[in-house]
């Protein structure tokens, strides 16, 4: 006799709450996500320009002051190298537009001079130049909207990032009075790790803009392609896009090239293609894995997720928000499946830290708290930087209770 087997599932009231709750903030952050994005940029901002702002505020200037001459500079300097740029570039590309003829024609002959390369002069005898610039044109023009909504993010993001910084206690001490107090120290040591991973993060930035920057104006200058000033600024800006940013530094220079014949448009290609081969696999991989604490797969793993799921935007913020989960699960003692290494020590000074917390900071209000809590993960970072073998068995300011000798 066959036996059926009834499965049942029973859904308390709770439970069907919880659903709702979980399908509701799915369907919420789908929709809030730019929003999102923008505060995470602000963030970016804040975490890059605050050191600059502090030291400021060291040296006797007001810190208000101080945060409109920042970002002030910030916006001067954006708008003069835009201006460096974007002027040349547009007058250059209206000359590569005219003489797109005759130089279509020249590279014609000059391919068709060689066995090697003669099916590529049959290639580009057969390309219709009009239609493809047609094309182009209709391009830029059908995303000309959605610039205009890039650039008013942009302002928001700046304007939400100045002012977190002109109040950056009072939102400081919300975080901390929002996190209940065991945690607080982690916290503070969370808050300066990520501090130090965007400045590192900056720096790694500034380091490829200013080598492809630099390499593109001595690339150029050795040809006498005009305009090579203008050029080597607007490469070290595309440089901060990944992927795409490549292709942005090359072609300009590529065409501008094409002034002293075909000869050296096709040498800068080459030469340019092998520059962002040696890029993207060396010196990418070393300089942020060196300043974020991430190996040279997982900077390009990070970058391939970052890109496919949020485009331009998410590959900006790929390494940073990387290297801050990675930082955030080793501050919090997270136990990987595979790690069986033991951390009692630091555990165990991590409560040191937080008993000394708890005593230190009783019955302050947030700020002030926060403020504890701050200088103590700037001990224990300190006591790491000074000898990490030894770290953990350093004892938290605090109290004689608080000596592991005495436990």
């Amino acid at each position: 006799m066959e036996r059926r087997t009834t499965l049942r599932f029973d859904l308390t009231p709770r439970s069907v709450g919880w659903i709702l709750l979980a399908g509701g903030a799915v369907w919420l952050a789908s929709k809030l996500w730019p929003i999102a994005i923008l505060c995470l940029v602000a963030l970016v901002l804040v975490g890059t320009l605050n050191p600059l702002v502090t030291w400021l505020a060291g040296h006797g200037v007001n810190r208000h002051l101080g945060l409109v001459a920042v970002f002030l500079a910030l916006v001067l300097g954006t708008a003069l190298l835009l201006l460096v740029s974007v002027p040349p570039l547009v007058s250059e590309l209206t000359k590569i537009i005219e003489n797109a003829p005759a130089n279509r024609q020249a590279l014609i002959q000059w391919l068709g001079d060689r066995k090697l390369t003669q099916p590529l002069a049959h290639s580009v005898r057969d390309m219709r130049i009009e239609e493809m610039m047609a094309a182009a044109t209709a391009y830029v023009v059908g995303y000309s909207s959605q610039v205009v909504t890039g650039i008013g993010y942009a302002v928001t993001t700046l304007f939400l990032a100045f002012y977190l910084l002109a109040d950056g206690e009072r939102a400081k001490a919300s975080l901390f009075a929002l996190v209940p107090r065991e945690y607080h120290v982690r916290l503070a040591r969370i808050l300066l790790n990520l501090e130090t991973i965007v400045g590192g993060y900056m720096r790694g930035q500034l380091i490829t803009s200013a080598a492809i920057g630099l390499f593109v104006f001595g690339l150029l200058t050795a040809l006498g392609v005009p305009n090579a000033l203008s050029l080597a600024v607007f490469a070290a800006l595309t440089d901060v896009i990944p992927f795409i940013g490549g292709i942005l530094a090359t072609v300009p220079a590529v065409l501008a090239s094409l002034s002293q014949g075909s000869g050296a448009a096709l040498l800068v290609l080459v030469v340019m293609i092998v520059y962002q081969e040696l890029e993207s696999r060396v010196l990418v991989p070393r300089v942020y894995g060196r300043v974020l604490r991430l190996s040279p797969a997982a900077v390009i793993i990070a970058l391939l997720i970052g890109g496919m799921l949020l485009g331009i935007i998410g590959a900006l913020l790929a390494l940073p928000v990387a290297a801050g989960l990675q930082m955030i699960a080793r501050e919090l003692r997270v136990e990987m499946p595979g790690d069986d290494t033991d951390d009692s020590e630091l555990r165990a000074r991590d409560e040191r830290a937080e008993k000394a917390y708890e005593r230190l900071s009783a019955g302050a209000p947030p700020a002030e708290a926060a403020a504890i809590a701050e200088a103590m993960a700037r001990e224990i970072r300190a006591d790491d930087a000074a000898d990490p073998a030894d770290a953990a068995r350093v004892p938290i300011t605090g109290g004689e209770e608080d000596d592991p000798k005495d436990g």
